[in-house]
């Protein structure tokens, strides 16, 4: 009994609920991700087993979760603004306006049609309109790792996003007017005044305030972070000043940030904090709010659901039909425009969370927003991969003029220059120093003249290293591996310098590094953590991947650390400067290889299934013509090969060659617990041989 009580105290104390909520938020997303669900979905679950309709543990009045929660709305709006490429969406803004019109006018039009069918009141009718208008683009991290995010339909969709949901937070902020029961003609004329004025104070205000603290005031991150949170909650609080819901201020002031904060590191961390924190809970307490017994009797009155489902799905399909249609879009770009509109996460959720407390919206609308919500969630993401697939694939069907640029031509074959390299190689792993060391080496030794760099690079980080009993052992450690370093590189007779840095940022420490060294590249060891200590203390790899100004080369020798690097298989997409980088590094690592070992590259190249004989024999001239004049024929292959399958034939291929080169676009998943497709990742693990990734800076 009193074990039973001091549970309930606990449970019942603010800290007790906090550290519950918190302690979810980090250990759930990675459980639910190795059984392929979505994290939220795994969130929501966790919400229902410990709410007051299963163990009971967290109440929903709880003024703490209250709180937080509410944190978490405003935090996901601002996120989805701070998302938003305002400079894509000016290049393409007519046809982005054109499309989110139609998503808002069949939006609306399907709400309140299920609505008006179902029985509810005019206010509700209108609530259900904006929940089916507004989307979310989960499937743009997946774009992006394809390296398609500059395409006009993804533009559209994304821009699309900015109309559909501002007018959505309007309607909500109608609606809620209308249901208090004092909003006349007059009154909702000048509550739509009221938001205009609020909105331009928010965007121009934070514009010009935030240009000013960029670029004169503030150059201390942890101070521009804190900056970042102050325009936040202020917009936020100014929206309910004003007579707006909280969460349209939010918006606003993530439009604004976005316009004046630079790509970077404070971005990230401001998008971390309510990416791991704040939206987590926001779901968790969604799933508070979920009564299992009720979602029986939503499931037993399976026709709301389904229409809800179907409006969502097919108003989204029959606006992108009739936009594509219009703008004279191919089907795959079609089909982009459905995948990246059909997911309902964001806005939606946040527009039917305030109406239900509002008590505008009841239960079964709660229960079939979250159906809907589970559904699209997992179905848009699926459909924008195919999507993507079938848009490059289609893309490298037509040959451009400009498809080959030309080069200086020697003897038919087309000149690769081979600079000098400045390669810092962060060393932490005993194991794999030497393995890196030597890449790098070889990497350094392949230029054609002059001579490139190695610098090996030791990082400690001060405030860590005193907690685990002592600076200087840490520090002394360091030397130790830079010694070792400093051994290898005179062996391999490659000029070396060693470089130790503190740091209590290690990725941020490394690509801080590179830059002051001038680097031409950074290459790093594979982590081989597992997925919940990743996800819980960071992976330094993705860190460097995300902060680095010039290209990362990750390494992964996996079981063949003694393997002779002789065999390079050298996947190329197109013929563009960016797998000219690809062969470039194979070349390198053939030029450096010792005389009496029997090196070869293999360029791989999976076409259309559409290309044309004359085609095929373009790209092998074309490829023919890569090949150096000192490297005869029988160390240079290709393998041209009938798509698709792009992934199958590295697989295959790979069985006999010893080094893979692979080529990724670096991403920012948007601050939602949901991760973005990585095929390079899983691609890799499959590998039987080693791999190298090349991973070009952001832009």
């Amino acid at each position: 009994m009193a074990m039973e009580a001091s549970v309930s105290h606990v449970m019942h104390h603010p800290l007790g609920v906090f550290a519950l909520l918190v302690a979810i938020s980090a250990a759930v997303p990675p459980l639910v991700r190795r059984v392929g669900l979505p994290d939220l979905v795994g969130l929501l679950l966790a919400g229902v087993l410990i709410g007051p309709h299963a163990l009971q543990w967290v109440e929903t009045d709880s003024e703490t979760v209250r709180l937080l929660s509410d944190l978490g709305a405003v935090y996901l709006l601002f996120t989805m603004g701070l998302e938003i490429d305002l400079e894509e969406f000016n290049r393409v803004k007519r046809r982005s306006l054109i499309y989110g019109v139609l998503i808002l006018v069949i939006g609306v039009a399907t709400g309140v049609s299920i609505g008006w069918m179902a029985g509810f009141a005019s206010v509700s009718c209108l609530l259900l309109g904006a929940l089916m208008a507004t989307h979310t683009p989960l499937g743009y991290p997946i774009v992006r790792s394809y390296g398609a995010q500059k395409d006009e339909s993804v533009v559209v969709s994304v821009g699309s996003t900015i109309f559909t949901d501002i007018v959505a937070l309007l309607l909500l902020a109608v609606g809620l007017g209308l249901g208090k029961g004092d909003l006349s003609g007059l009154g909702i004329t000048w509550l739509l005044l009221k938001i205009a004025f609020f909105a331009v104070v928010v965007v121009v205000g934070i514009r010009w305030l935030g240009k000013r603290l960029v670029m004169r005031g503030i150059n201390d991150e942890n101070r521009m972070v804190l900056a970042v949170l102050v325009a936040l909650f202020l917009a936020s609080l100014g929206a309910e000043l004003a007579g707006v819901e909280k969460i349209v201020g939010a918006f606003l002031a993530g439009l604004a940030v976005n316009s004046v904060l630079p790509e970077g590191r404070v971005k990230e961390q401001v998008i971390f904090v309510g990416g791991v924190l704040f939206i987590p809970i926001f779901f968790i307490d969604l799933g508070l709010l979920l009564d299992v017994g009720s979602l029986g009797q939503s499931l037993s009155k399976f026709q709301f659901t389904a229409l809800m489902l179907v409006g969502a799905i097919g108003g989204k399909g029959l606006a992108s039909w009739i936009s594509g249609a219009m703008f004279g879009y191919r089907r795959p770009q079609i089909l982009m425009m459905w995948s990246l509109t059909m997911p309902k996460v964001a806005a939606t959720l946040a527009t039917a969370f305030i109406g239900f407390q509002a008590g505008l919206l009841n239960q079964m609308v709660l229960n079939a927003v979250l159906a809907v919500m589970v559904v699209t969630a997992t179905l848009g993401p699926i459909l924008t991969e195919r999507s993507v697939t079938k848009l490059i694939e289609t893309q490298q069907g037509i040959v451009p003029p400009s498809f080959g640029e030309e080069r200086e031509l020697h003897d038919g074959t087309s000149e690769v220059v081979q600079r000098p390299l400045r390669i810092v190689v962060p060393v932490a792993n005993p194991g794999t120093e030497e393995g890196l060391l030597s890449i790098a080496s070889r990497l350094v030794q392949g230029s054609a003249g002059g001579e490139g760099l190695l610098l090996p690079l030791a990082m400690v980080n001060p405030s860590l290293e005193e907690v685990r009993g002592g600076l200087n052992r840490a520090v002394a450690a360091a030397r130790g591996r830079l010694g070792q370093a400093e051994q290898i590189g005179r062996a391999l007779q490659v000029p070396t310098r060693s470089l130790l840095r503190l740091d209590e940022d290690i990725a941020g420490g490394m690509s801080r590094t590179a830059i002051e060294q001038a680097a031409d590249l950074m290459l790093i060891g594979a982590s081989r953590t597992d997925q919940l200590r990743a996800w819980l203390m960071g992976d330094i790899v993705d860190g460097v991947c995300r902060t680095a100004h010039c290209p990362v080369v990750v390494v992964d020798l996996g079981r063949h650390r003694g393997t002779a690097l002789n065999r390079i298989l050298v996947p190329i997409k197109d013929l563009s400067a960016s797998a000219r980088e690809q062969f470039e590094l194979a070349l390198r690592v053939l030029n450096s290889a010792p005389q009496d070992q029997r090196t070869r590259i293999t360029l791989l190249h999976v076409h259309d299934p559409r290309f044309s004989a004359q085609d095929r024999q373009w790209m092998k001239e074309q490829l023919i013509r890569w090949r150096p004049a000192g490297i005869p024929s029988e160390r240079f292959h290709m393998v041209i090969v009938r798509g698709p399958g792009i992934d199958g034939s590295i697989h295959r291929l790979s069985r006999d060659h010893d080094l893979v080169i692979l080529r990724t676009q670096r991403r920012r998943v948007a601050g939602l617990p949901i991760p973005g497709s990585d095929r390079t990742s899983k691609l890799i693990s499959q590998l039987p041989c080693a791999s190298m990734v090349i991973s070009d800076p952001l832009v």
